[in-house]
């Protein structure tokens, strides 16, 4: 399993890939992510709209390091128009793949046909897919849901699609739009479409929250690959974890100061990258992802979302009593 994985000519070191999350998936949060060498990682979601109007804010979302390569873009609008633009635009940033979102469920991304929002027009999906392949020479893949609600399952019907349209792989999330995070990912969708493949990929995704989850999802699916999503929120090794899994070893343990010294770092890795004010927010973001593994921590976490400046943030974390705090070993979700 550490063997190369190839998304059409895309070199990827390992089959293990890091989603893009939007308000998540920053530079700092891959910073963190590549130090144990997933498959790729991919930036946060960014609106082909805003990116052909070249928006600053929407550019500095696609911010990246040399070192971060195999590294991926993920677009999302609903307009075959300007779908080819936008791909030359990201082909030009110097992405190794762009990804197509056709799965955020979320209001404001789905009121103009976006995000889930495509899996009411499949016809639409296949047509920007063909736009953006025939304008680049990167591999263009998609990512969708199962179906908008359970009474319109369709993602074999899109999964064909994309394969007719020429994209390389295509990420199904278990879930329809209408559960959003809610219940259970339904992994029989994802076998289903790998059963319906022919030569595209199918990518697992949906509850691969640690390592034990992705064998079964390899195991149950038959899929490619697993795209790792909010399991990657707090814990940036979980690619390492699933790796040593399917090579047959053992899990490494990890304590509690392993989980402080890498918060430490994350924060870090923010304060080099935001301003002051955007820094305390993503602190206070990333300080309970982290914080959510351990039991103790409640009035730890209250201190954190209470804090003015960043330096109050670590006046906390250094106050804090951490004798007889332990690691749970539960899943844990952190919240997007």
């Amino acid at each position: 399993m550490n063997e190369p994985f190839f998304i059409g000519t895309a070199q990827l070191p390992n089959k293990v890939l890091y989603a893009p999350l939007a308000g998540c998936s920053d530079l700092p949060f891959r910073r963190m992510s590549c130090r144990y060498r997933p498959g790729i990682v991919y930036c946060e979601m960014v609106k082909m709209d805003a990116l052909i109007r070249h928006d600053p804010n929407t550019y500095r979302m696609l911010d990246y390091e040399v070192g971060m390569h195999p590294i991926g873009a993920q677009l999302c609008g609903s307009k075959p128009q300007i779908a080819a633009s936008a791909a030359r635009i990201v082909e030009d940033l110097g992405f190794d793949v762009i990804d197509f979102n056709c799965g955020c469920p979320v209001d404001k991304v789905t009121k103009d046909g976006s995000g889930s929002g495509m899996l009411k027009t499949p016809h639409l999906i296949g047509e920007i897919l063909s736009s953006m392949i025939a304008a680049v020479k990167i591999p263009v893949t998609v990512k969708i849901r199962a179906g908008w609600d359970d009474q319109s399952i369709n993602a074999v019907e899109i999964t064909r699609i994309a394969e007719n349209a020429g994209a390389k792989a295509i990420a199904i999330h278990g879930r329809t739009r209408e559960q959003g995070y809610k219940g259970k990912a339904n992994w029989d969708h994802i076998k289903a479409c790998k059963e319906a493949s022919q030569n595209i990929l199918v990518i697992g995704n949906g509850d691969v929250f640690d390592a034990e989850s992705a064998l079964r999802m390899f195991a149950h699916t038959g899929c490619d690959a697993v795209l790792v999503s909010r399991g990657t929120m707090g814990q940036p090794w979980i690619a390492e974890d699933i790796l040593r899994a399917l090579s047959g070893q053992s899990a490494l343990h990890r304590s509690v100061a392993d989980l402080k010294k890498s918060l430490y770092e994350h924060f870090d890795c923010i304060l080099k990258y935001q301003p002051e004010r955007q820094s305390l927010l993503d602190m206070r973001r990333v300080g309970c992802w982290y914080l959510k593994r351990l039991t103790g921590v409640k009035e730890l976490r209250v201190q954190l979302n209470r804090s003015a400046t960043t330096s109050e943030v670590f006046q906390h974390l250094e106050a804090f009593p951490w004798e007889g705090i332990h690691m749970t070993h539960e899943p844990i979700f952190a919240d997007l």
